[in-house]
């Protein structure tokens, strides 16, 4: 399919035309909500060209204004493709653990690990990122694929990187749910999940990959809190023992913990840890 040609310039007048057609776009909700993607189009097209309706500049014009659209979209749900097709749902919610099982209630505040948990993910993610860009935005941005063609080999090198962290038990959780959501509708799936990131679909795929993540997390937060509550027992054991019942055990213990990290440089074990377990498998395919 060929791609559409440059936008072109807008006549004199055009802007003061654009605002009166939104405003009487949103005036007239009632009206347009029986035909609105159509009426709301046509309206844009008459206020930013002078040709006429079903012409090739129209038809072009109509094109780009539905790839901006596409486009704000897609910026719109950015944040959240950054939570469920990286590694940062792993590392926020095992800093989040680590800063419980240390008793801290607000110190690291959420906005540094956050942020840490963000810098960490670019790491990890880096030859994601440059696959896709390589293989999907700069040829787009060269005119030598088509804005269909960029959107499949972009989100390739994501289906990669989120197939080889997924379990095949939770791949086959999702396929088998699909295989029967799809059966009850009259399409035939296979319960089988995918062999392969190229068979897998984004329908399976995405949540099968939350959970395996969400798991893993759970795991290692656990492993994070059991010298923690190692160093609460023998705490609260000692001031048992000595007969300062009422001194709570937890306010003891604290300087004890955070020493305690300090001392076998929990955030360098910590953090290393969390990315080696990615990077072999991030730029894998």
């Amino acid at each position: 399919m060929p791609r559409p040609g440059p936008l072109p310039s807008l006549p004199r007048g055009a802007v003061p035309a654009l605002l009166l057609a939104s405003a009487l776009a949103l005036a007239a909700g009632p009206v347009l909500a029986q035909d609105s993607a159509g009426g709301l189009l046509s309206a844009l097209g008459d206020a930013l060209s002078e040709a006429p309706a079903g012409s090739d500049e129209r038809a072009t014009l109509s094109g780009r204004i539905l790839q901006l659209i596409a486009l704000m979209t897609v910026l719109s749900i950015a944040p959240g493709l950054l939570v469920v097709m990286t590694s940062f749902t792993r590392f926020v919610i095992v800093f989040s653990m680590l800063r419980s099982a240390l008793g801290l209630n607000q110190t690291p505040p959420n906005m540094v690990l956050s942020s840490m948990a963000l810098f960490m993910t670019f790491f990890v993610m880096q030859p994601v990122f440059e696959d896709a860009w390589e293989g999907g935005i700069q040829p787009l941005l060269d005119n030598a694929i088509t804005e269909e063609q960029a959107i499949s080999r972009v989100g390739d090198p994501f289906k990669r990187f989120m197939f080889a962290n997924t379990r095949d038990k939770d791949m086959a959780l999702f396929a088998d749910i699909a295989a029967r959501s799809d059966a009850a509708s009259g399409q035939q799936t296979p319960p089988t999940p995918a062999a392969t990131a190229e068979e897998a679909s984004w329908r399976t795929l995405v949540p099968a990959f939350m959970i395996s993540e969400l798991r893993r997390a759970f795991s290692i937060g656990f492993l994070i809190y059991l010298p923690f509550i190692a160093i609460d027992l023998i705490v609260a054991s000692i001031l048992m023992s000595a007969g300062m019942m009422m001194l709570p055990p937890v306010l003891v213990s604290l300087p004890f913990k955070v020493i305690f990290f300090v001392l076998i440089d929990g955030w360098y074990m910590l953090a290393g840890s969390l990315m080696e377990g990615y990077l072999p498998l991030s730029g894998a395919g």
